[in-house]
């Protein structure tokens, strides 16, 4: 609950955005079948949502990572708390998720198997720059020199990711966009079924986006515990390790 709360939360902004643009944006004129008649709102309005999803999305990958930190180092954390941490750092997280993904596009364009390669080997560069409190530039070398011979691991946590976040897709959102379909030439059902389609996408994204973001900040950990002997580092700092409430187990 504690992650599906942090996922549903920002989530539940981007669908009212959604669902005000789907429900009270520009109508096209009886009679009118230019697709250039509406250029400029379309873009506004993709560029609206593009912006409410980014920012979703980094509150939602932030406040994961703060809360994966704190329950894998034996301490409490709330949905609050969690959203709380990224706000105060939202600002250098655009700048780490706008270079990598300017760095896998880029990659991607030039030949498809390097920006695979580029997203596994960056899977990683959210927990370094929140963790490790690094910026940009430092967070994605951080992550390239962490997962040296594991890209194949990030590799398994965005496939396995990708598989369940299409079957409950399918599952919450196919069936009413198939509706949509056979309600043609009815505005209302269609608005109804686009809205409830809408909203089956929504549910299904905040169910498996903690899938992703505990995977990667678990692969982070387990990356320095292999090369860097993080757990007796964690062990050895009074800092890091303070006594854990006896309900919370901690790692050690």
């Amino acid at each position: 609950m504690l992650f599906f709360g942090i996922a549903a939360i920002p989530q539940i902004f981007v669908l009212a955005i959604q669902l005000g643009i789907l429900l009270l944006g520009p109508a096209q004129k009886p009679g009118t079948s230019s697709p250039f008649s509406f250029s400029t709102s379309t873009i506004v309005i993709a560029l609206i949502t593009f912006i409410a999803v980014i920012v979703a999305a980094l509150f939602a990958h932030g406040a994961s990572i703060y809360a994966v930190s704190e329950i894998y180092l034996g301490r409490r954390i709330s949905i609050g708390e969690a959203l709380g941490k990224v706000r105060s750092n939202i600002g250098f997280l655009v700048g780490v998720m706008l270079l990598n993904g300017l760095v896998i596009v880029l990659c991607l364009i030039l030949l498809i198997l390097p920006g695979i390669y580029m997203a596994c080997r960056l899977i990683t560069c959210i927990p370094c720059a929140l963790i490790e409190e690094k910026g940009p530039r430092d967070s994605l070398s951080r992550s390239f020199s962490l997962t040296k011979g594991f890209a194949g691991r990030g590799f398994m946590i965005y496939l396995v990711y990708f598989v369940i976040a299409l079957i409950v897709g399918m599952l919450f959102s196919a069936p009413f966009s198939a509706l949509i379909l056979t309600a043609t030439g009815n505005l209302t059902m269609v608005l109804i079924w686009a809205s409830i389609a809408q909203v089956g996408s929504t549910f299904a994204t905040a169910i498996t986006m903690p899938v992703f973001l505990i995977s990667s900040t678990i692969f982070y950990y387990d990356l320095r515990v292999r090369k860097e002997a993080f757990d007796i580092q964690f062990m050895m700092n009074p800092e890091l390790n303070p006594p854990s409430p006896p309900s919370i187990p901690s790692i050690l």
